[in-house]
């Protein structure tokens, strides 16, 4: 089928295949005649996965059922294995989940719901995977910016808490933090998050160079304007701005470019009207994010503050997928007044006609940004040392052009109620990195998984014929209206050639009765073509949708019957006259 819905991925294949002892994946699927029509083809549709799931796996996956009736024990090990009930329109409670464990190792989809079929497939895997890892994968996290918290800020003399990315991070992976200063990264690390990398040397550079080439995963976030690392002027009186942060070195070998001193305008995605209206504070949404990627189909919306974006001509070896992109009606302008908002903001705007990559994936086989070898930072470092040259096998990056998405105050809200911190997400933005982060550390085979196809297809060629029709009908209502203005216009030419008194004006001339006369007709007859337009619309569709069901409902068994009257034949012939 169109988009492969009934094929696994090999990045599913190979983790499967790979698995060392069995992995249990038990089922929790409310059967009845309560359960709506769509929700049962819906929990056919997950049952034949995890069967294709089992034909590749064989006994390494052992899937158990079970229909989890009100007050039965099969509703109690639901409730223990954390999944949680759903609520029908009857009032009545379904369960549709998973649980997939292997020894003590647990992993829970409390809710397997049809709003994320697309990542049904990745949802389950990346589940067996990680029961089938001993441990928890170890993240690195280098930064500029105090992500995991400080204890003093020489500027502001306080403390500061963690991100609250941080605490997320936390919760699903070992956390290690990196100085930025680090001239190697750790072998045990995998998965690097590097967060606004600001004033990196080329020592920092050759690490992070090293790291991919031996089949580390980079998640950098850097921005030509981080709003809230604000520092201090060096002059008395003045205010200070946001740092910027980038990788030169590492980006000019993989065919990347990102101004560090122009920030993204874009008025699709502007937020704020009247004199808060800041075009360079983008509220995206999905128009904006690729839905075929994992990473990015199921966020809504993200808060992009003073980003920046990127020019990309991939080198030979690499290629570019986009996760986040800007609208054509946008431009880069100046840092100095990235933060000018109301009329002044759009003073000068004139966009370029171009959408750029504002996040996107690079794969392929790396090639090293440093081909005569480690920077040397002192004469008397001479010890000798060997640097990759390219990457063994197919690697993956992913690039961002903004920092502050990440920063609590534009990722979430905090509340005190009754003593207790309360933290909302005020959008996908932690939501995207976690993303980012799951994907690189669940391993090779699941980077490649894309989004599944959904199930619902809808007739895509009834739906350009209802559209075809929409503008033809609209074209003639147009031309009647303009027949209509033009007749009008006509009228009063002839009142006033006339030079009409106020008494004479309201009586019509032969001329004028035959104009309107001919606009009366001219209407009746616009409005009988409106009229076929429409009613040769519904024919032309019905009939498509008609020939639609009769080829998916009976073409196949059909071909069926055809097929085997034709080995009936065959074999008769064969075997010739009894």
């Amino acid at each position: 089928t169109d988009g492969k819905l009934y094929t696994l991925s090999d990045g599913t294949k190979t983790v499967l295949r790979g698995l060392q002892a069995p992995v249990r994946l038990t089922l929790y699927i409310s059967q009845g005649e309560s359960v709506p029509v769509p929700l049962r083809s819906f929990t056919q549709r997950v049952e034949d996965l995890v069967r294709e799931f089992k034909s590749v796996a064989g006994p390494n996956l052992i899937v158990e059922r079970y229909n989890p009736k009100p007050d039965s024990e099969e509703e109690d090990a639901a409730q223990l294995d954390g999944v949680d009930p759903q609520q029908l329109m009857s009032g009545e409670q379904f369960y549709l989940g998973a649980s997939v464990s292997q020894l003590e190792r647990k992993q829970v989809l409390p809710n397997i719901a049809p709003q994320r079929e697309r990542l049904l497939e990745y949802d389950l895997i990346r589940a067996i995977a990680r029961v089938a890892s001993p441990e928890r994968p170890t993240v690195g996290l280098m930064s500029g910016l105090p992500v995991m918290g400080e204890r003093f800020n020489p500027f502001t003399r306080q403390s500061s808490d963690p991100w609250y990315l941080a605490y997320e991070l936390k919760r699903e992976f070992e956390i290690r933090e990196v100085p930025m200063s680090a001239k190697e990264i750790p072998k045990d690390i995998n998965v690097l998050l590097l967060i606004h990398p600001r004033d990196a040397q080329p020592q920092t550079e050759y690490a992070l160079d090293q790291f991919v080439l031996r089949g580390g995963k980079l998640i950098a976030f850097v921005d030509p304007y981080a709003y809230f690392d604000q520092q201090p002027s060096p002059m008395p009186g003045v205010g200070g701005g946001g740092t910027s942060s980038s990788l030169p070195t590492l980006f000019k070998a993989w065919g990347v470019e990102m101004n560090p001193g122009k920030v993204l305008a874009d008025v699709v995605y502007a937020s704020g009207a009247g004199q808060r209206y800041t075009p360079t504070v983008l509220t995206l949404n999905r128009t904006a994010l690729n839905r075929d990627d994992v990473v990015t189909s199921q966020i809504e919306t993200l808060l992009y503050a003073f980003g920046g974006a990127f020019e990309v001509k991939p080198v030979e070896g690499l290629k570019v997928t986009e996760l986040i992109k800007s609208s054509p009606n946008s431009m880069l302008v100046d840092n100095i007044v990235s933060t000018v908002s109301g009329e002044a903001a759009m003073k000068g705007f004139q966009p370029d006609n171009k959408a750029r990559p504002l996040a996107m994936r690079l794969t392929g086989k790396f090639k090293t940004a440093f081909p005569e070898g480690k920077p040397k930072s002192d004469k008397k470092d001479a010890k000798a040392e060997t640097t990759l040259k390219e990457s063994a096998a197919e690697n993956s990056v992913i690039l961002v052009a903004d920092v502050d998405m990440l920063n609590d105050g534009a990722a979430v809200d905090i509340q005190e109620v009754f003593g207790r911190r309360i933290v909302v997400p005020s959008n996908g933005n932690l939501a995207l990195a976690q993303s980012m982060v799951e994907q690189f550390g669940s391993g090779d085979a699941l980077v490649t998984l894309r989004s599944r196809a959904a199930a619902f297809r809808p007739l895509t060629v009834v739906r350009q014929m209802e559209a075809d029709a929409q503008k033809q009908y609209f074209g003639r209502l147009k031309a009647l209206e303009d027949e209509r203005q033009k007749a009008m216009e006509k009228l009063q030419e002839l009142q006033k050639a006339r030079g009409a008194t106020a008494k004479s004006a309201q009586l019509l001339t032969p001329e004028q009765q035959l104009e309107i006369e001919r606009l009366k007709k001219k209407a009746v007859q616009t409005q009988q073509e409106l009229k076929e337009v429409r009613k040769t619309l519904r024919q032309d569709a019905e009939s498509l949708v008609f020939w639609t069901k009769v080829a998916n409902i009976a073409l196949m068994p059909l071909l069926v019957v055809l097929l085997g009257l034709a080995a009936f034949f065959l074999k008769r012939r064969r075997l010739g006259p009894a």
